[in-house]
């Protein structure tokens, strides 16, 4: 019987095998090196000739000078970037889907798509060239009300604000995306029985439109909140400098720094194991929470 129902859908078998093996190759098969962050790894031994050493290197990294700060910058940048960047694209779709005009509309949705096709290289390199202090725009204005230049990207203080909200403006559009499909499956009649009862837009948007798309969004909201110490490295990378350093260094960069330049190998997938363990107990935690106080959750 079992196999009658798999040769009858054997199109949509094979239409997610390329997603399913993407997974096994790229993200199950290498846990086979995770491993080494309890050994002391050497390359003429592989992995499993080297020497167990236990927690060690989880020790290591706990008494390290970079152990506090990279918490700070990594759960900073990613709790700024979680409460600045998530209700935004809500906000945008919401106002979108209140467009009527479809031209307009349309114009509103194109501006706000076409950065996210912007590389994170391309992205940096605008960021460099209007806040360059002597010739970027943004000092030109500031110097124009009668301020002093500011040289943004070499700022500690200016790093958290710069690495947020470039990539808000970056990923708003994009991210509204899925708000918008589940905004296109509220029931019109709602909307038209709160306008016979003398609902206004605000209402109407707050009673009927945020109810109904709340599912994804707490659906999005864990899963957002369990990356969060997973601040991505490419962009982080191309915004550091040694001035800084000091707010900018994060768990993905000082992995990249220890493992490829510095060659502890075994060390660096200590910090980067620990970072996951972290991500994945935050996201078991607010999964229950989401669980406990609605009926909506991962699982």
């Amino acid at each position: 019987m079992s196999i009658k129902w798999l040769r009858s859908n054997w199109e949509l078998y094979a239409l997610i095998l390329p997603v399913v093996a993407y997974f096994i190759i790229f993200h199950y098969i290498p846990m086979y090196g995770v491993q080494i962050a309890f050994k002391d790894f050497i390359a003429t031994k592989g992995i499993l000739g080297s020497p167990w050493v236990g927690l060690k290197h989880f020790e290591r990294f706990y008494h390290s000078y970079y152990f506090w700060r990279l918490i700070k910058n990594t759960l900073g940048i990613g709790v700024f970037q979680l409460v600045v960047g998530f209700p935004v694209p809500i906000l945008l779709a919401l106002m979108i889907n209140e467009v009527r005009v479809k031209k307009f509309k349309k114009i509103v949705q194109t501006v706000t798509y076409a950065p996210h096709f912007l590389s994170t290289v391309v992205l940096v390199g605008i960021l460099v060239i209007f806040l360059t202090p002597d010739t970027g725009i943004m000092n030109q204005i500031v110097k124009a009300f009668g301020g002093q230049s500011i040289s943004f990207m070499t700022e500690p203080s200016w790093f958290k604000s710069l690495y947020v909200f470039s990539g808000v403006w970056q990923q708003m559009g994009w991210s509204s995306i899925i708000y918008l499909a589940a905004l296109s499956g509220v029931d019109p009649q709602l909307h038209e029985a709160a306008r016979v009862d003398g609902a206004s837009r605000m209402q109407r948007i707050w009673h009927i439109n945020l109810p109904c798309i709340l599912p994804t969004i707490v659906i999005l909201l864990i899963l957002n909140t369990g990356s969060i110490l997973s601040v991505g490295f490419e962009k982080v990378f191309l915004m550091q400098n040694d001035m800084n350093l000091e707010s900018s260094d994060v768990f993905a960069t000082y992995v990249y720094r220890s493992g490829l330049l510095g060659a502890q190998y075994s060390f660096s997938a200590a910090v980067g194991f620990f970072s996951n363990i972290v991500n994945f107990i935050i996201i078991v935690a607010v999964n229950f929470i989401a669980k406990r106080v609605g009926s909506t959750s991962l699982w």
